[in-house]
């Protein structure tokens, strides 16, 4: 059955989404310090805010902020009052209007159950229409995040058990959720039916468990891959050891196919394949069916690279870094009074004119978004010199924004939802423009289409935005006795 192909959606909260990391330590004396660098391994996931929440098997302690990892960490003392031997943490990332301070995670609330920590990957297409019920039903909300809406959910269960009442909340919320949860005594890790994001479990040397958003986390702290969750796994750590059931009812996987194309560390193993061959496969099958006959070709670092070495030796011509990148410059900083044009891009990217004098190039860049960078960097290679700019992408054209957990423009500030290729290429002012087909895309990692979401470049979601369908009744964890 083919899905909707749908117009401008309505996102939870004005346009609220995060793109997130996270990472749980168990059954370790030093849980909160190894969530720490497990962060730091997942920083390009999320720049605006990081916390962590350690439990000793008594007491839950928190301690979050906004900025990078290491500027909310600052103060080691206050990382080591975070005792106790299991943790949960999170690195995020907002659109515009969602980075406040009150939607820094984990969340950390006290209930009549006790203590309760979430840390969330993802984004709930419903989660509107679920905090619009619970505030009709006295609900107080302290965040603009969908995360919260869980909180809730679990918070007034009516099921006996902790897990249960887990269970029963997440059979309320649709779409990507990727979550830690952590109580005094029991972390959960969980992925959403569809597996729309990653989750990894890992096993520490002296036999701890770790979960983390991606395998770079575990090679940092020394920990051995065990395997991916399962889309719609729950797994229980407690002090009885590790526990895995299944309780939602079973659907087709719908993998983000976006973060082979650029989310995910090069450096990752996703889903069963290394990010880098696959990046590299994308550049490859891009020169097939989009080849230029130029003199080098450029990527656009860092994430144009691996694409840039396949497509490259496809077409067997010179792999050159023409385009140098300063890797000091974060997402925002301030321009001067007076405006310098194309000053963003000339911050992060400077070419090399020694390099790039009359040459013709080829320009592999991971994704076309708004196209208003790859015009800048056109401008900077044509001031440089450069006598022909052929621009490809390694990607399809993306004509729709994301409603699960990556922060996406809206489908007007799309280029591609409203031009066709030709009048891209001229607006980037390149000689020529060629984007991979998504038929390529899915080649390129060995998959059908079924296997992922590719709804950015297809239009087609697997998941309706603010569909409330509760569905049938799901079987609980066993109650302990």
């Amino acid at each position: 059955m083919s899905l909707p192909i749908l117009d401008e959606p309505r996102t939870p909260f004005d346009g609220f989404r995060d793109e997130c990391g996270v990472v749980g330590i168990w059954g370790h004396a030093e849980a909160a310090n190894l969530a720490y660098l497990g962060l730091h391994a997942l920083q390009h996931r999320g720049q605006e805010g990081a916390g962590i929440v350690a439990s000793d098997g008594l007491q839950l302690r928190a301690m979050r902020g906004q900025g990078l990892v290491a500027d909310v960490f600052r103060d080691r003392d206050a990382l080591e009052a975070l005792a106790g031997s299991r943790a949960i943490g999170h690195v995020r990332y907002s659109t515009a209007g969602g980075n406040e301070a009150a939607n820094v995670q984990p969340l950390m609330v006290r209930y009549g159950g006790g203590g309760l920590a979430i840390a969330h990957n993802g984004n709930y297409v419903n989660a509107r229409s679920v905090r619009e019920e619970l505030e009709a039903e006295g609900a107080i909300f302290q965040s603009s995040s969908d995360t919260e809406v869980l909180v809730h959910l679990v918070a007034r269960s009516r099921q006996r058990s902790f897990v249960n009442r887990v269970v029963d909340a997440l059979a309320r919320v649709q779409g990507a959720g990727s979550v830690l949860v952590l109580t005094e005594r029991m972390m959960l890790a969980t992925r959403d039916p569809h597996g729309f994001r990653p989750l990894v479990l890992g096993q520490l040397p002296g036999g701890g468990w770790v979960f983390a958003s991606e395998t770079p986390a575990l090679d940092l702290i020394g920990a051995t891959f065990v395997r991916d969750l399962s889309p719609g796994e729950v797994v229980v750590v407690d002090q009885d050891g590790l526990t895995s059931f299944h309780p939602f009812p079973r659907t087709k996987p719908r993998a983000c196919i976006f973060e082979y194309v650029y989310f995910s560390r090069p450096d990752t193993m996703l889903w069963g394949k290394d990010v880098y061959s696959v990046r590299r496969e994308l550049g490859r099958r891009l020169a097939q069916e989009q080849p230029c006959d130029v003199d080098m070709v450029l990527p656009v670092p860092d994430s144009g690279v691996a694409a840039a070495l396949g497509f490259a030796r496809e077409i067997q011509a010179p792999f050159e870094l023409g385009l140098i990148r300063n890797h000091y410059v974060g997402r925002s900083f301030i321009e001067p009074n007076q405006r310098i044009r194309d000053f963003g891009v000339k911050l992060k990217l400077n070419p090399v004119p020694g390099l790039l004098t009359g040459q013709r190039v080829a320009v592999v860049d991971d994704s076309l978004v708004r196209g208003t960078t790859c015009r800048k960097i056109v401008r900077l290679l044509r001031a440089a010199g450069v006598a022909e700019v052929h621009l490809r992408i390694a990607a399809p054209p993306t004509v729709g924004p994301c409603w699960y957990g990556i922060d996406t423009p809206t489908r007007e500030e799309l280029i591609a939802s409203r031009n066709e290729i030709e009048e891209i290429g001229r607006f980037v002012g390149a000689d020529s423009i060629g984007y991979l087909s998504l038929q390529g895309l899915h080649a390129a990692v060995h998959e059908g289409e079924d296997g992922f979401c590719d709804a950015c470049f297809s239009g087609q979601y697997p998941v309706l935005h603010d569909d409330l369908q509760r569905g049938p009744q799901l079987p609980l964890f066993a109650e302990s006795t």
